[in-house]
């Protein structure tokens, strides 16, 4: 099953893909789809198709079929047969029923991997893969070997060198429908070091301690952090803010232990036997044996065994002294990963490794070669080459993955590319020397931070160009969409030449017309803003711009990236206050990128609980900022600009050790410009109903809903507050079903417009008190006056009206005095007492409960 070129081809000349190999090709993808769907399956249903299929391959070989069609069946059956033992194999473990009994178990285990710190400003909890190896019954000690996905404190844990046997009393719980675990398992205080880790990790271990020590020894905090990411893939020390632009300019993959590594070590092994002529059997012997030394030093985590994987199909390729052999052996090496670690069907880093490693062994030859050929320099047209091949093909899945689609990726990877080899060669050759000679490892790591630091600018600045990563539908719907809409154009441009000239004028147009046309007319934030509630997704983040530049932050989001963009679109530069309503990792989990970069002054939360250990690192962060921490009590009072802060609740009393972080949010009331709003939290409907049983005044015109629109939700707080705008800041297709239509129809039975960031993208309240509304930055560009209520909704978003002065470009401002065009908000309010929600069909009408209210008198308490 080879593939072939076009017809137009010369008799007796190879056609133009008649080099490629793609028999192995289906068995492949038939053996992925396998372990896609087994863990959905019963054992004993796998294991009657694993005997149908073989019964099948059987009768065909007698017949004898063609040798794909058996390759494909026992393909197949094989993986049929694997799922089927493993399923049984976690059916049948004494800690499966453990953990359907959610009891607490003493274990041996030992992490598979490097422990991930979960988001958050306390990051004091890890996530990682383990293996269970024995587990202390009732009556008795039973061994083992189960995986399980762990949760346990950083401390203990973080240090842990993968492999190493730890004792622990853990609580079982089961894992989701379709994870290939046994159990999932938390863990709430240190591990027990059963024995000692093996030789070789203690002194892989030794090496990669040495060469974190030298790197922040001699380089600065950023370049210190992502030396060591891109030699062996330990991120841990890396920049939270660092990460999440590495991520937006398409640069992530250095820092993963990808291909890249794997072909700088190398490289840079077989390049001397290459240039003295040793036979390619001996220089893939010896690539191989520096490819498992990398593999020691890095630790044996699942990226690092799947560059060594395709790195292994260069060598094999190699040896063979064949192009031809790199696509069956690509197909060989992803079914021998899959049918031992099923796992890896459903792990995007390896779904895309081997689709980046096809591509460049598929496409990056003939482009550079087409490059060389018109003149570009060999090492640019290969760098190229590579670069566009492997982004392109990749594309796609970056794109249902992650919602967006790069549009720096490219050219921030020919930039770093000059830099990668560099800081990598160096890096592993610091790691090594400082064994034996650390001021020489230091030398090293300095000349290697001349490399690093360029990358940390490339990133840096690619991440923040202006609409560098696009919007993109998320999940199947948008790769896929991707994926025709990359085949048809590369068709068109390759089956019709005249179009490539019209096409690249249609790209130089649009970077040097349209892309600074947008910027011109974006139009964000609308004038006046008096808050804006970032779309950060399933978290909140607040901002009051109070001056040029300045602002104050209300809570920051579950991460550094969003919050830390949704500040840039503002130009706020300094925070002289930030609020951080409680310390959960959906509220504060952004702190550091919002701080990052900006001049920050005091970081206030309200009375934490004595039990709450994340108080130390948000310390530790603000001290690193150079702000300054203080605890806010009710009464309290602070001015920023024209804006006044009133601390409303929880009282310190109420701290106490049980008490839910979430009903110790502090409830903030701001007026500014005679608007008032209310921050809530995430108060739960308990904590609201005694926050009311007090007689708190929490009277508001703008009200940030409480909890992301739970349903946990007191109707007596919200009415008290009698406000007219219900803000929600949430998550687009957010598993919790925020907001809650229970709470919608409380919201808009109480007369309030209810506006979302997951359909408006970021909202702003602007204006003054004698005439504000609400903005979405999602509006379309049709701005209609009050009189135009009567007509048609102009696009996706139904707004009530605008503001008449000043006419804002690309923002649509919803009028809050005008109540007759119900189009204005989310959910409408309702038409009385009994019934609320949107209207069923688009454009309808509703009327309001009552008259809007004038807005409220300057100095209005």
């Amino acid at each position: 099953m080879n593939g072939a070129g076009p017809s137009a081809e010369a008799p007796g000349r190879p056609t133009r893909w008649a080099w490629v190999d793609l028999r192995l090709v289906p068995v492949a993808g038939a053996v992925w789809a396998v372990d896609l769907v087994a863990p959905y399956l019963a054992p004993l249903v796998l294991a009657t198709v694993a005997l149908g299929l073989a019964g099948v391959a059987a009768a065909a070989y007698r017949r004898c079929a063609a040798a794909l069609l058996l390759a494909l069946l026992a393909g197949l059956a094989v993986a049929s047969g694997l799922a089927a033992v493993r399923g049984a194999a976690r059916e049948g473990s004494p800690l499966r029923s453990v953990a359907e009994a959610g009891r607490t178990v003493q274990v041996d285990l030992e992490l598979d991997g490097e422990a991930h710190l979960l988001t958050g400003v306390q990051a004091s909890r890890i996530v990682a893969d383990a293996t269970v190896t024995a587990m202390a019954g009732r009556a008795t000690r039973h061994r083992l070997r189960a995986a399980v996905l762990l949760f346990a404190p950083a401390e203990g844990w973080r240090e842990l060198v993968p492999g190493q046997t730890v004792r622990v009393r853990v609580r079982a719980a089961m894992p989701q429908p379709g994870d290939d675990v046994v159990a999932v398992l938390a863990a709430r205080g240190p591990p027990t070091p059963v024995g000692r880790p093996g030789a070789v990790q203690r002194v892989a271990e030794s090496l990669r301690t040495r060469l974190s020590a030298s790197t922040h020894r001699v380089l600065a905090d950023r370049p210190a952090g992502l030396l060591p990411g891109l030699v062996v893939g330990d991120t841990s020390a890396m920049d939270p803010v660092l990460v999440d632009q590495f991520r937006r300019s398409g640069l992530s993959h250095l820092t993963a232990v990808s291909g890249a590594n794997v072909a700088i070590v190398v490289a840079g092994v077989v390049w001397p036997l290459r240039r003295r002529a040793v036979d390619r059997r001996v220089q893939a012997v010896v690539g191989g044996l520096a490819l498992l030394g990398f593999v020691v030093l890095a630790g044996p985590s699942p990226s690092v065994l799947r560059a060594a994987a395709m790195g292994m199909v260069a060598l094999l390729a190699l040896a063979a002294g064949r192009p031809r052999a790199a696509v069956p052996a690509l197909a060989a090496t992803a079914c021998v990963l899959l049918l031992s670690d099923p796992g890896l069907a459903r792990d995007a880093g390896f779904a895309l490794s081997v689709v980046a490693t096809a591509a460049i062994v598929l496409l990056a030859p003939g482009w550079s070669r087409r490059l060389r050929g018109r003149g570009w320099p060999p090492l640019l047209a290969d760098a190229l080459a590579v670069s566009a091949a492997a982004g392109i093909a990749t594309a796609p899945l970056v794109a249902g993955l992650s919602g967006t689609v790069s549009l720096v990726s490219l050219p921030a990877n020919l930039l770093a590319a000059p830099a990668v080899a560099p800081a990598t060669v160096l890096g592993l050759a610091a790691a090594l020397v400082g064994v034996v000679c650390a001021p020489l490892a230091d030398a090293m790591v300095w000349m290697a931070g001349w490399a690093v630091r360029w990358l940390v600018f490339v990133a840096g600045h690619a991440a923040d160009v202006p609409d560098g990563a696009a919007r993109w539908p998320a999940g199947t719907t948008g790769a896929v969409l991707l994926t025709v809409l990359v085949l048809g154009a590369g068709g068109l441009l390759w089956r019709f030449e005249q179009l490539r000239p019209l096409a690249l004028a249609a790209l130089l147009g649009l970077l040097v017309v349209g892309w600074p046309v947008r910027q011109a007319v974006r139009g964000w934030p609308p004038p006046q803003s008096v808050v804006v509630a970032c779309d950060v997704g399933q978290g909140d983040a607040l901002v009051l711009p109070t001056g040029a530049g300045t602002g104050v932050l209300i809570d920051a989001g579950p991460d550094v990236g969003s919050v830390d963009r949704c500040l840039d679109r503002l130009g706020i530069e300094a925070l002289p206050l930030v609020l951080l309503s409680h310390l959960d990792a959906d509220h504060a989990g952004g702190l550091a990128g919002a701080l990052d970069g900006r001049d920050v002054g005091v970081v206030a939360t309200g009375t934490l609980s004595p039990a709450d250990e994340r108080r130390s690192a948000l310390d530790a962060l603000v001290s690193r900022a150079g702000g300054e921490r203080a605890v806010l009590v009710p009464g309290d009072r602070r001015v920023v600009g024209e804006a006044a802060i009133e601390v409303l609740a929880p009282a310190p009393q109420e701290a106490t050790a049980a008490a839910s972080p979430n009903d110790l949010s502090m409830l903030v009331r701001v007026t500014y410009r005679g608007i008032r709003i209310l921050f809530t939290g995430d108060l739960s409907a308990a904590a609201e109903a005694h926050i009311v049983d007090q007689g708190i005044d929490l009277r508001a015109d703008v009200l940030k809903v409480p909890h992301h629109g739970s349903a946990d939700a007191d109707p007596g707080f919200l009415a008290a507050t009698d406000a007219r705008v219900a803000l929600i800041s949430v998550g687009v297709d957010n598993t919790y079903g925020h907001p809650a239509s229970s709470l919608l129809r409380i919201l808009t039975r109480a007369g309030m417009w209810v506006h979302r960031t997951d359909r408006e993208g970021d909202l702003a309240v602007a204006g003054d008190d004698a005439s504000w509304g609400v903005a979405g930055s999602r509006a379309t560009d049709d701005v209609r006056s009050e009189g135009d209520a009567g007509g048609a909704a102009a696009g996706p978003l139904l707004n009530v009206g605008v503001l008449s002065a000043p006419r804002i470009r690309r923002t649509r401002v919803t009028r809050c005095r005008c109540a007759s065009d119900p189009r204005g908000a989310d959910v409408p309010p309702a038409r009385d007492h009994r019934r609320g929600g949107a209207s069923a069909v688009a454009g309808a009408r509703r009327g309001a409960l009552r008259r809007p209210r004038a807005p409220p008198r300057r100095g209005a308490a």
